[in-house]
This record gives C-alpha cells, structure tokens and sequence, in this order.
C-alpha cells in the first residue's frame, strides 16, 4: 500500500476479564510500549478528561486512535439518554483530535445466547435500530466525528444481509465502515467481499482472524458468546487463523487513510502480553508497518 500505516492495539483482553481499572491499562499501556505500539483504542475512562487521558496515554508514547460507541440500538434503550451519551463521547473523541469513531449494536441477550446465526430476527426490531442508528449518527457528526458501522456478532446488525441492510438505508452521508474482519466471518460474511462493496466507506478496520473450530454453527450448538469467545479457539492472533489478512489490506482503498487496529479479544496463547507481541510482529511483516 502505498501511504503510511498506523498500526494501533486494543487492551480488550487486558480489561474483560480483569476490569477497566487504573492498573489494569498501566499494564496494557506499559506492554504495548515495550512490544513497539504506538496507538491505542481510545477509550477514556469514567472520571477523567479527555485531556486527562492524552497526558496519561502520552507518557507511555502512545497516540489516541480509533475508539467505538455501542448501544443496543433497539427497543431496550431510552433514545434521550443514548443520544446524550453519544454527544458526550463524540465531544470526548473530538478533543483527542480524532475525526471518526465506530459505531455498533452489541449484547441482544437471545444473539449473545446462539451468536452468529441471525437468532430471533424481528422485522420491526432491525428497522427501529436503523432509524435509532441514524439518529445517534446524526449527533456524533455534530460533534465533528464521522461515525463508522462496526460489525459485531451478538447486535442487531449481526448478518451480512442486516449490515448491507443498514449501510444502504442509511447512506454514505451518515454513516461509513469500520468492519471487524473477525465477527463478518464468524457471521458467515466475506469480509473481503464487503470491503470492495463499501470500500468509498471505509474510514477504519479491525484486523482480526479466526479458528476454524466454531465457524460452522453445527460446531457450537449449545455455546453462547461468552463461551465462545473464552475458548481460546475462536480469535486468533493475526496470521494464526483462516482470515485471508492479506487480501483484506488488498481490498482496502488507495486512499485510505485510517487506523489498522489489531484485535484479539481473548488469546489463544496463555499470556496477553505474549499474544500482543505476536500481533506486532505479525504486522510488521505482513503490513511493513
């Protein structure tokens, strides 16, 4: 590719199982100096600043890079309130400097429960999250931040027929892509596919492989997500799974001009640290990063 490459990391398996305490992304932070990081999800904590955040993050050399709002987007939430929430984030994203953020439908209990399948499909329920995602679309531009759908397993926009489904209703002025190349696999989606489709779209991607083991649904009758996602033979470090990587930075447009961020959400090596170094190495080979 020709244009600069920002790799960036996510401390998700630090904090899942941990918390998101002050110690807990010390370590993250201090290991992903250490291995060569030098952006991170940008994920300011409750109580503290945007400012605040910058000065921390910043004595570990690391920059802010692209962070994720999420809602159920459905019947369940008090719209006032998650619009609210939305401007405050998007307010938030703005002072670190960043222009775009994603933007996902997570945790629908019956899909958290049988995940990847499109479980209990509601007609009404899709098209109310669609207006709902436009709305909070609407006030993350305000804010000056270009929202990106994120595609995660266990939402309302879990298949590739409600992503296309979203992405086409809403429109290019609303809303962009910011795949996960993991969940659109493990959901039955070509991720490669999608990015040619929305490739004007794209303002940022997660690069995230995945094991065969639990990709054909017959394989995890009676797993829910956390059950899965905890198995150590679900995410795969970079390189390590089935993902096609290099045909999904291939797909990626010439102009392209956002962060490559390397998401493992549970390693499948016995040590965090370890699974992040991997990463790196992965994408300092494959990516020249």
């Amino acid at each position: 590719m020709a244009r600069s490459i920002r790799v960036a990391a996510n401390p998700i398996p630090y904090w899942a199982q941990r918390g998101k305490t002050r110690e807990v992304f010390d370590e993250a932070f201090a290991d992903f100096q250490e291995i060569g990081f030098t952006a991170v999800k940008a994920d300011i904590p409750e109580g503290m600043t945007a400012a605040e955040y910058l000065d921390w993050i910043s004595g570990y050399g690391l920059a802010p890079a692209l962070s994720l709002f999420s809602s159920p987007l459905d019947e369940t939430i008090d719209l006032a309130a998650t619009l609210e929430q939305a401007r405050r984030f998007g307010a938030a994203q703005a002072e670190l400097g960043l222009d775009r953020t994603m933007l996902s439908s997570m945790a629908v209990p019956e899909r958290m429960e049988r995940p990847a399948v499109g479980a209990g499909f509601d007609e009404a329920r899709l098209a109310l999250a669609i207006e709902n995602a436009g709305k909070v679309c609407a006030v993350l531009l305000a804010e000056g931040v270009r929202p990106l759908h994120h595609s995660h397993v266990g939402g309302v926009f879990e298949t590739e027929a409600e992503i296309v489904r979203l992405l086409d209703e809403l429109g290019p002025d609303l809303l962009g892509f910011g795949p996960d190349t993991g969940h659109l696999r493990w959901a039955g989606a070509d991720p490669v596919a999608l990015i040619r489709r929305y490739a004007d779209r794209i303002g940022g991607i997660h690069l995230k492989d995945v094991y065969p083991d639990y990709l054909d649904p017959a394989a995890r009758e009676g797993l829910d997500y956390r059950a899965l996602g905890t198995s150590g033979r679900l995410w795969a470090e970079p390189g390590r799974g089935v993902l096609d990587l290099d045909a999904v930075v291939a797909a990626l447009p010439e102009d392209y001009d956002g962060d490559l961020m390397i998401e493992v959400d549970h390693p499948s090596v016995d040590s965090v640290k370890e699974s992040h170094r991997i990463s790196y190495e992965w994408a300092r080979s494959a990516l020249g990063a």
